[in-house]
């Protein structure tokens, strides 16, 4: 969907410089998302470019992705972050990308829906921003691309619909990322109801202590508002009480008007 040079707003490294390819497709219909128009495959794909006019056209392979990362970052200087979407739908290209990247890092941003496919790709990802969801606020449709060429190859794990079974697949998720480089991120808006954080923190404190939360204010987007201050203070205090290293970090990329 898009390579773009910019830094990273949210997470562990916020702040970092990085080059990130945002990838088309998503499973999940979070109330939250500001990039609504990344969770369809379009039949005829066609992909923003930095520095590039106008917009490539069809499908991108790991090979043409990762050239124009080395465009944007001739030195290698700059981690690659994948982001979405979803880009557990799409653990082929993913593994592929690896291979095609040099020593540049690649960090991978992800909603946790899939723990099988993540499993399959820790070894391929040097970061994992676990994206954990307060299961309110989420609807997971039937994912189904419009078109797909034969090389795509999306995941065949299916997508949590029930609150146990995401249940099941964080506990899964937090197991897989607990010792690795890795986060985990909540996003948290308005009138939410605080229960559904604190089984999140909860989760993080049994399964994967050593991870720190990063507390992610929402910007608001769709008529969803940001969190009040008490608000923040109410879970920032239940997650120092879990014992937990916390962070509150906004999109820093959007007070900064940076892409």
């Amino acid at each position: 969907m898009e390579v773009f040079a910019s830094i990273q707003g949210e997470g562990a490294y916020v702040g970092e410089p990085q080059v990130f390819l945002r990838l088309f497709g998503c499973s999940l219909r979070c109330t939250w998302c500001d990039t609504p128009n990344s969770w369809s495959v379009p039949a005829a794909p066609r992909a923003r470019i930095a520095g590039l006019p106008g917009r490539e056209d069809g499908w991108m392979r790991p090979f043409e992705a990762a050239t124009h990362v080395s465009r944007l970052d001739p030195q290698g200087l700059r981690s690659v972050s994948v982001t979405g979407g979803e880009p557990l739908l799409w653990p082929a290209f993913v593994s592929e990308l690896r291979s095609l990247l040099g020593g540049r890092r690649l960090h991978l941003e992800t909603a946790g829906a899939h723990p099988r496919t993540l499993a399959s790709l820790m070894n391929a990802v040097d970061h994992v921003s676990l994206d954990l969801k307060p299961f309110a606020d989420l609807d997971a449709p039937e994912w189904s691309p419009e078109a797909l060429p034969p090389a795509a190859r999306p995941t065949s794990e299916s997508t949590p619909r029930t609150r146990e079974e995401w249940a099941e697949v964080r506990a899964l998720c937090l197991d897989l990322v607990r010792s690795a480089d890795a986060c985990a991120k909540i996003v948290i808006a308005a009138n939410q109801e605080r229960a559904e954080i604190t089984t999140l923190l909860d989760d993080v404190a049994a399964m994967a202590p050593e991870l720190t939360v990063i507390l992610q204010p929402v910007t608001p987007v769709g008529g969803i508002e940001a969190p009040r201050p008490r608000e923040i203070e109410a879970l920032v205090d239940a997650a120092v009480q879990r014992r937990l290293r916390v962070r509150v970090v906004p999109q820093v990329h959007r007070a900064l008007r940076l892409p």
